[in-house]
């Protein structure tokens, strides 16, 4: 069995996630979608390796106004919203701040859907077996999210999948869906970025690419 220390890049993880995953594999109802933007070439390579369709789950972090980088939440693109009370307590920031934080985040996703999907239709979610990818989860905070976005359309299975991640997130998402799939789930979490030798940054048109090629491949291999 062999240890991982850390993934030399997101192509890699896809592929070592995917060998977890090989029992959905040429199965007719499975849909791969990834958490743009880290989370697609992830995704793609779970797709690719099960011979699935891949589409987008969009979601974005709701970061406290001055310091973006410290999440408060997460919001959905049909505005589905994960916070975290006890910071937002902490930090006392009123109902009308969230609002505007996630006024202007869904702007930036519905700009985003037309980005990656361009006049592209959203792919059925309803009674699919989906396979929710991200290139690692923190608190789980896009996760739930995400969760909250596609659930709604009542698909017949959800399975979380993730290369690293700390054991007590994946613990309290197998309380929300079907499975977790995780390949490491070290104590000392500390970051994703810190789990991958080559953690630069995906850019918008990477995430086009991935997607185009995945479709034309996909559609390719059906006839």
């Amino acid at each position: 069995m062999t240890i991982i220390t850390r993934f030399r890049d997101r192509t890699e993880a896809g592929q070592l996630l995917a060998s977890q995953l090989t029992a959905y594999a040429n199965h007719p109802d499975v849909l791969v979608l990834g958490i743009p933007r880290g989370g697609v070439p992830v995704a793609f390579e779970v797709a690719e390796a099960l011979n699935a369709p891949l589409d987008i789950c969009l979601v974005r972090k709701l970061g406290v106004p001055g310091h973006p980088e410290l999440a408060i939440g997460a919001i959905s693109a049909s505005g589905f919203e994960v916070l975290n009370e006890n910071l937002l307590d902490w930090l006392r920031i009123s109902g009308h701040t969230i609002a505007e934080v996630a006024s202007l985040e869904l702007q930036k996703l519905h700009r985003h859907d037309l980005i990656y999907r361009g006049d592209r239709t959203p792919l059925k979610i309803h009674d699919r077996i989906v396979i929710l990818v991200d290139e690692g989860l923190a608190t789980g905070a896009m996760m739930r999210a995400a969760i909250g976005e596609i659930a709604p359309h009542q698909p017949q299975r959800i399975i979380i999948a993730a290369p690293v991640a700390p054991p007590d997130t994946c613990q309290e998402l197998r309380l929300e869906v079907d499975e977790v799939v995780c390949l490491v789930t070290p104590e000392q979490f500390e970051g994703i970025g810190l789990w991958y030798k080559d953690f630069e940054r995906t850019t918008d048109d990477e995430v086009c690419e991935l997607l185009n090629v995945a479709t034309y491949r996909f559609y390719s291999s059906i006839g």
